[in-house]
């Protein structure tokens, strides 16, 4: 039987009335529901661990996987942890899970009471299986008819949520903030079994026993296949301000992304790719994003509709019923169908927001991955803005670069690109050839000292030439000369080197003064397609037109002690007590070290530093962003 607590309290009213007809309508004859192989792993994995006294378990389900129908099947299988606790729980957030739990309990269990306790439906607190809005059921004078001694088992939908205050107030009186052997079990199901704000779920669950992915899922055809379509809108959302969860602040990204430009593009998108699909449902910002996007396909003919929460629920379910039936196309919304929306007729998801959670993703994406008969599969066209934000997109669901581009590439096609470029050959490198500058970590630099005192790119080009060769720049190599002129190497494209000669002119008498012309314009020596024949080229020249004593590698003057000028010259850019001595360098390094100075290394030192501070900030991003997204990492175990 049906308790009449569903249908009745003192004063009945007509919300009351709709609802006992609405259920009354779904409940048909009870019937026996085949699990699946996973579901019925899944409930194993909860009684295997009720069994060893743990009591507060979490369960990761994807979308469309059959949540409810697990917890449901629970109801029957959870022993009783003393005689008089034979009362089931069923706790959610939502309205349309309310109805959906209700439906599912009254269809399996039809000799049982069941329940609603929701705004104006009072339950009686004896029921059988009792389904609790969480907002209704704080309440003091309403919670305090459970007795918690009475209840076995208490079931938490989108568990996701369980942390928050109005559940741990529940879960209080219900004795599993501190759980005991007398206390009911809780098991918390959701598909996005984590945190995206940091809040520590081992407030709530001990345990996550079971998990199965939407990945694995399609690929056992438990779930709708998926095609996916990128489209870059070059959106550039790095002043979008983020909220205290750390996704995008919602009326910050909306003046970034609620434009007419971006709305007609997301128009065009979806009239390019999916025009003939029968039932899209569009994720937007705000409300205001919603109004705006909905305009934009009615102005190119199509009848796109809209809900947002303030809409009356008659209005909203007469809107939903249409929608189901196909009577139109397009379904524009914000925030509303991310959880619990059972319509499996959704075969587009248009991602018209962008997120930096990954949680909200792969809800919006799951909207459209139920199977149902006359869909072959889901197309997913995400509308990818600026990729410097820190934002989660289609691509980084499988692993891939967010750059990267899918055009209509189904779950197969998703996992070849990852396959490939997981397993691909890392580039063979002709260290012969290769510029310096690949090879060089400038990061390491902790002041000009190190810059000058490096050696990386002298090693390398010594390799090949027994000339005096400096590193001054990545791609570029300077020979000096006795009277001050030099040879320079320099790499000015992939596969480009440059060989020039600089010379440097004496005192020109004039008859007012003496002026000084001190170098002449740079004369091309050579090019060439590779560094290994620039510097032979180099080389050539030079021993032709420099004095050998002067640039000659194994020339003995380089290993005397530094000369006094030399030293003066250097310690200029060094502190009062970093002074070099005339034994702590010699001539060698001391010359190679001033062409350094000469040619800019302090100026080069301090963009490197400039660099280093801009990738610093930005790995600090990276690695607060990825902290976030390591919270809605979930795994099998203990809850940490």
């Amino acid at each position: 039987m049906i308790s009449k607590g569903l249908y009745h309290t003192r004063h009945v009213c007509l919300r009351q009335k709709l609802l006992a007809q609405r259920l009354c309508g779904l409940a048909t004859l009870a019937r026996k529901i085949e699990l699946r192989p996973y579901q019925e792993e899944c409930i194993q994995a909860v009684l295997d661990n009720l069994a060893l006294g743990q009591k507060r378990l979490g369960v990761s389900l994807a979308t469309g996987s059959g949540k409810t129908v697990i917890f449901t099947h629970l109801i029957d299988r959870v022993p009783s942890q003393n005689t008089q606790a034979t009362r089931t729980l069923i706790l959610v957030h939502r309205r349309e899970l309310v109805e959906q739990a209700a439906r599912h309990c009254q269809e399996l269990y039809p000799g049982r009471s069941v329940e609603v306790e929701m705004g104006n439906i009072h339950a009686s607190g004896y029921a059988d299986i009792t389904i609790a809005s969480v907002l209704s059921i704080i309440s003091p004078e309403r919670l305090a008819k459970f007795d918690p001694q009475r209840f076995k088992l208490v079931l938490v939908d989108e568990a996701h949520h369980i942390v928050a205050s109005s559940y741990l107030k529940v879960l209080e009186h219900f004795k599993l903030d501190k759980p005991s052997k007398d206390s009911p079990a809780l098991v918390g199901v959701s598909a996005t079994l984590s945190r995206f704000d940091g809040l520590s779920l081992n407030t709530a669950l001990d345990h996550i026993v079971f998990h199965k992915d939407y990945i694995d899922m399609i690929e056992e055809r438990w779930l709708a296949n998926v095609i996916f379509t990128t489209v870059e809108t070059k959106i550039d959302l790095r002043r979008v301000k983020s909220a205290a969860s750390g996704d995008f602040l919602a009326s910050s990204l909306s003046k970034a992304v609620n434009n007419r430009p971006t709305n007609e593009l997301t128009v065009q998108a979806w009239k390019d790719k999916a025009f003939t699909r029968r039932s899209t449902l569009v994720f937007c910002v705000d409300v205001a994003h919603v109004q705006a996007l909905t305009e934009a396909f009615r102005d190119h003919g199509i009848d796109a509709r809209y809900i947002v929460g303030s809409d009356l629920i008659r209005d909203r379910e007469a809107t939903l019923d249409a929608f189901r039936q196909g009577k139109f196309p397009v379904l524009v919304n914000c925030s509303i169908f991310t959880e619990g929306t059972d319509i499996p007729n959704i075969d587009c998801v248009l991602l018209a927001r962008p997120t930096k959670s990954r949680n909200l993703l792969v809800q919006m994406v799951g909207r459209g991955m139920r199977l149902y008969s006359e869909k072959e599969n889901c197309h997913v066209i995400d509308m990818v803005s600026s990729l410097e934000a820190g934002l989660v997109c289609t691509p980084t669901l499988f692993g891939l670069d967010p750059t990267e581009i899918l055009e209509e590439a189904d779950i197969d096609r998703v996992n070849q690109i990852r396959e490939h470029i997981l397993h691909a050959p890392a580039p063979v490198s002709d260290t012969s050839t290769m510029s310096l500058s690949q090879s060089m970590d400038y990061k390491d630099y902790g002041s000009v000292q190190d810059l000058l005192q490096d050696t990386t790119g002298e090693h390398h080009i010594r390799s090949i030439s027994m000339l005096s060769w400096v590193q001054v720049a990545g791609n570029r190599y300077v020979l000096m000369d006795e009277g001050g002129g030099y040879l320079t190497i320099e790499q000015i494209a992939e596969e480009d080197y440059r060989v020039r000669h600089t010379a440097k002119l004496p005192f020109v008498p004039s008859e007012s003064k003496r002026t000084w012309k001190p170098l002449l314009r740079p004369r091309e020596i050579a090019k060439s397609d590779s560094l290994v024949n620039a510097i032979h080229a180099a080389d050539t020249y030079a021993g032709k037109h420099f004095i050998r004593r002067i640039i000659a590698r194994n020339q003995a003057w380089r290993k005397h002690p530094a000369t006094e000028g030399q030293l003066a010259f250097i310690n200029k850019l060094r502190g009062p007590d970093e002074q070099l001595g005339g034994s702590d360098i010699d001539k060698g390094q001391a010359g190679d070290m001033i062409t350094k100075i000469k040619f800019g290394a302090k100026g080069r030192f301090d963009r490197i530093k400039a660099t280093l501070k801009r990738k610093q900030r930005a790995e600090e991003k990276r690695e607060a962003t990825e902290e976030i997204r390591n919270r809605e990492i979930v795994r099998v175990g203990a809850v940490s």
